[in-house]
């Protein structure tokens, strides 16, 4: 856990010096220097520019004033060239860092055997943690800012859609220097975040030794789950399943002791032990049932629960982004570049979308049709907290998940079958063979450690990475489901780097766009698998299963920044009194928006979320991401071919969401066409 983080850095460490901007009198005087030698017509950008400059400059850095007069550039021809070169530089040390990054955490990331001792310490490195202060030091990102316009948010949602595509490249040049943050604190941002995402990777629980109170057990053998993801999958698996409900009950339990931080430490990844965890009494694990893939057996964990240890990460993130808070004048909080910098949307804005989502009256009426349709199997049934998962509001699939999981196991054996299939896949969405093939040579599998993601590239030559789970058999279902989820990811991202106009602009305007596109071709998956029509026949049909996974996601979000403020408020907590907080802060939200729609008050399982603890501040995305999807596939039913239309919008890049969204679907982000198509399935039009 980090220790000290939120002290400041030592006396002499290299961008830690007091800042020692211009005075007025002393700036002005230098602007009508400047202006007399490079032209009346340059007096604004040279003010703008030395205001720039002065925010981050520091007494260490010399003088400010003859530094201008050597860099500030007024020739076009000159800034053009200036430009590119700066275009072209950032992208090969991104691209290049990026790589390192990805070889540094490479045993952590993918499933390449044991890991040793030393991998977690090697992941713990942050090749960059230096780069930012060198350019400043060296005085390149003050060159940036001299020359070239910092563009405040609420400046480029005003005036964003008269912006040329150069225009958009200059704002996201000098975003890059928007902070001055010393290595010391980037290096611990990335250790602890190193710290906690190698905790989730290793948090998985084996279900055969999870019994029920009569010590029954419900799970097959060798079946280890991660938390949360395959915990959630596999309850929302087992709605038409013999035991179904029981499975669940058990799993919703073990969601909440994880949460609540009673879970016994001796049963985390640990098959030789057997857990009841109603009463969370632990005995051994008779012999016969000990898998044959267990793992060696570890060192005797203490007796009684987990020490409080899922909050001791949750903490360490928080102190060490507070600790760059000084350094980030434009946006002096992790929760105000998280939105402003990294989102380019406001907290308020994004708040009052997650908001319209849970408070919809519609909510209430998808949860009588989920209790209908549970009905129909069990009359008793009543809607239960984990309910919030229910899967069942789309066609379901003829093969049950076992049924799923052999024809994927059998197709994908192994990263590199998967990798075989790509061209096909992205053939059936649409794209031409020679484009399928283009994207396909730029994408690379590999089997994951924890339960998947995507990696990206940041420099042209060098290809994004798929990453999934992929068992001794092959890839069950969930893998490949993960697995399709991730090709979006990478699709886009091949995209947005090697098909842009300006690599400034690569990428899309946050996660949620990502994420969005990313579930437009998750829905698909069964289609791509050819097992059966996966999705529903209209869109207004597949409104209603958007619409509860948004509405079960946007309360995560809420917990999420209602964490984050709690922090910032209590910046001095301990790890204890944290895990206190949210989950009071579960059940608050649960009361406010779940209880009236499934009741059960007082339900702290919106904290399982492992995004929580591993990705600060990252679930909002979610629920932006299926807006966005809605909005685009809304779009697609006018224009069908989706491998066109994701290969155009792809390109747009990263301008405000509202305008990309603008140029992608004619409309800005919005709630409202989701909840306008649940509305008409719910009446049956």
């Amino acid at each position: 856990m980090a220790h000290g983080c939120n002290s400041p850095a030592p006396a002499g460490e290299p961008g830690t010096s007091p800042p020692a901007p211009l005075d007025d009198a002393a700036r002005r005087a230098l602007v009508e220097e400047l202006a007399a030698t490079h032209g009346a017509a340059s007096r604004n950008d040279i003010d703008r520019g030395l205001k720039q400059v002065s925010a981050l400059w520091r007494a260490s850095d010399g003088d400010l004033a003859g530094f201008a007069r050597e860099h500030f550039i007024s020739d076009s021809a000159k800034r053009d060239a200036t430009f590119a070169r700066f275009e072209e530089q950032l992208e090969q040390l991104a691209g290049y860092l990026t790589a390192m990054r990805r070889e540094l955490r490479w045993p952590i990331d993918v499933d390449t055997g044991e890991l040793l001792p030393v991998d977690p310490l090697l992941a713990e490195i942050e090749p960059g943690a230096h780069l930012l202060e060198d350019l400043f030091r060296s005085k390149v990102a003050f060159v940036a800012l001299l020359n070239f316009p910092l563009i405040s948010l609420p400046i480029q949602v005003k005036d964003g859609p008269g912006f040329s595509r150069r225009q958009w490249a200059e704002a996201r040049l000098t975003e890059t220097f928007a902070r001055r943050v010393p290595p010391s604190v980037t290096q611990e941002i990335a250790r602890v975040g190193a710290a906690a995402s190698l905790y989730i990777d290793q948090y998985n629980i084996w279900m055969h030794h999870v019994v029920t109170e009569k010590g029954e057990r419900l799970f097959p053998s060798g079946m280890r789950l991660i938390s949360h993801w395959n915990l959630r999958d596999e309850l929302k698996s087992n709605y038409a399943a013999e035991n179904g409900l029981a499975k669940q009950r058990l799993i919703a339990q073990v969601m909440e002791r994880i949460v609540t931080q009673t879970i016994p430490a001796a049963v985390i990844d640990n098959p030789r032990v057997d857990w009841e965890p109603f009463s969370n009494a632990v005995t051994p694990a008779p012999p016969e049932t000990v898998e044959a893939n267990a793992p060696a057996a570890r060192a005797a964990q203490p007796a009684g629960p987990e020490p409080a240890v899922r909050y001791q990460h949750w903490l360490a993130q928080f102190r060490a982004a507070r600790a760059a808070d000084p350094h980030s004048p434009s946006a002096p909080t992790a929760i105000a570049r998280s939105f402003e910098l990294e989102r380019r949307m406001t907290e308020e804005r994004a708040r009052a979308l997650l908001h319209e989502v849970l408070a919809a009256p519609q909510a209430k009426l998808v949860a009588e049709r989920i209790r209908a349709k549970l009905r129909d199997g069990d009359p008793t049934r009543e809607l239960q907290p984990f309910d919030i998962w229910f899967s069942g509001l789309r066609p379901q699939p003829a093969l049950d998940e076992e049924g799923l999981s052999a024809e994927t196991r059998e197709r994908y054996p192994d990263a590199e079958a998967f990798a075989a299939d790509i061209p096909r896949i992205l053939r059936s969405v649409g794209f031409s063979p020679e484009r399928a093939d283009y994207l396909a040579e730029r994408i690379e599998v590999d089997p994951a450690r924890g339960a998947g993601h995507a990696m990206e590239a940041r420099r042209r030559g060098d290809y994004p990475r798929l990453r999934t789970r992929i068992g001794a058999e092959g890839m069950d279902y969930k893998g490949y489901n993960i697995a399709i989820h991730e090709l979006g990811h990478n699709v886009e991202q091949v995209i947005s780097l090697y098909d842009i106009d300006h690599t400034l602009l690569a990428g899309v305007p946050n996660t949620g766009f990502t994420e969005a596109i990313a579930f437009v071709f998750q829905a698909r998956d069964l289609e791509l698998l050819g097992v059966t029509q996966a999705r529903a026949s209209s869109l207004i049909d597949e409104a209603l299963h958007t619409y509860w996974m948004t509405f079960e996601i946007a309360g995560v979000g809420m917990l999420d920044l209602e964490v984050w403020h709690w922090l910032y408020d209590h910046p001095q907590a301990t790890a204890a009194e944290l895990g206190d907080a949210v989950v009071a802060a579960a059940k608050k939200i649960w009361n406010q928006y779940y209880a009236p729609v499934l009741g059960h008050s007082d339900v702290p399982l919106l904290a399982i979320y492992s995004h929580l603890v591993a990705y600060p501040l990252y679930v909002t995305d979610y629920s932006l991401g299926h807006l966005i999807q809605f909005q685009i596939e809304e779009h697609l039913s006018h224009n069908p071919v989706l491998g066109r239309e994701i290969d155009r919008i792809a390109r747009v890049g990263t301008i405000t969401p509202d305008l990309w969204m603008m140029e992608a679907t004619g409309q800005p982000v919005s709630a409202q066409p989701l909840l306008k198509a649940v509305q008409r399935a719910l009446d049956g039009r």
